[in-house]
């Protein structure tokens, strides 16, 4: 019962839809705005003709009275076809000037290839001279070694002198201080001298160096110079004597870039030049 009156309430209600949707009434146009009188209606001109041709067409019709003129324009609402406007020249350069960007994408200009350097001969690196060392001599003495090494100057570095003992291996070094006036004098030196820390003294009693302090005999200089730096801290001025045959002393060093050693030789005075390993410098 429930479902045939369910059925009948919404046929009721589609019946009811129904007589609505046929008796409502037909939408209603919106009446036409009364257009002023003296005031020119606006229209649209088919065929894309611009507003200023449309201006000079206007202020070219004849002027007449707004009573003859309102029926005119009334007419003129008619659906009538327009006259096609006849084509500009200056319509067609914009297409023109739009048709070539497109021609110019379609095929993009492509630069010109670079052309390549001719490429350089490599230069070989030039190999740095080897280091030559020298040693420069004999010398008599310490001295005429030191002003050889002046004359030297700039065409020689890491110099250093060497003595070179004689061959009979006779010559002795002895560090030696002043002869005193009298015995008395020397034994006070002596006194001073054990003060001092140092060791290794005798007082010579006889000969050209009576009263003379010796301070050790060596027989190489190396020795007898050490022995004199220390004896010079303590306070005392020694000197050097030497005996015996005499050593040589050679100038030893490098030669500048592009010095020969015969240039070395005759700037420094020495009567030899022998070649000399470079690592005995260091």
């Amino acid at each position: 019962m429930l479902t045939r009156a369910l059925i009948v309430v919404l046929a009721i209600l589609n019946l009811g839809v129904a007589c609505w949707w046929l008796l409502r009434d037909a939408p209603q146009k919106p009446a036409p705005v009364p257009q002023p009188a003296g005031v020119a209606e606006l229209r649209w001109v088919p065929g894309g003709v611009d507003a200023a041709e449309a201006a000079d067409a206007t202020a070219a019709a004849p002027a007449a009275p707004l009573m003859d003129r309102e029926p005119a324009e009334k007419t003129a609402v008619a659906p009538t076809p327009a006259p096609a406007a006849p084509a500009r020249p200056e319509i067609a350069k914009p297409q023109v000037a739009e048709a070539t960007p497109v021609a110019a994408a379609a095929k993009p200009v492509t630069p010109p290839a670079p052309v390549p350097a001719p490429e350089k001969p490599a230069t070989r690196p030039v190999a740095a001279e080897p280091a030559r060392c020298v040693a420069l001599g004999p010398f008599a003495d310490r001295a005429a070694a030191t002003s050889a090494q002046g004359k030297a100057g700039s065409v020689m570095s890491q110099v250093r002198l060497r003595e070179q003992p004689a061959a009979s291996g006779s010559a002795r070094f002895r560090v030696m201080l002043p002869a005193a006036a009298n015995r008395e004098e020397a034994q006070a030196t002596v006194k001073r001298i054990v003060a001092a820390g140092l060791s290794d003294y005798y007082i010579i009693s006889q000969g050209e160096d009576i009263n003379a302090v010796a301070l050790g005999q060596y027989r190489n200089r190396e020795g007898a110079e050490r022995r004199m730096a220390a004896v010079q801290a303590a306070g005392f001025q020694p000197r050097l004597v030497a005996s015996g045959d005499a050593g040589q002393w050679w100038l030893e060093g490098q030669l500048a870039a592009g010095t020969q050693p015969a240039q070395a030789q005759q700037r420094s005075g020495a009567a030899q030049s022998r070649s000399l390993e470079c690592a005995r410098l260091r």
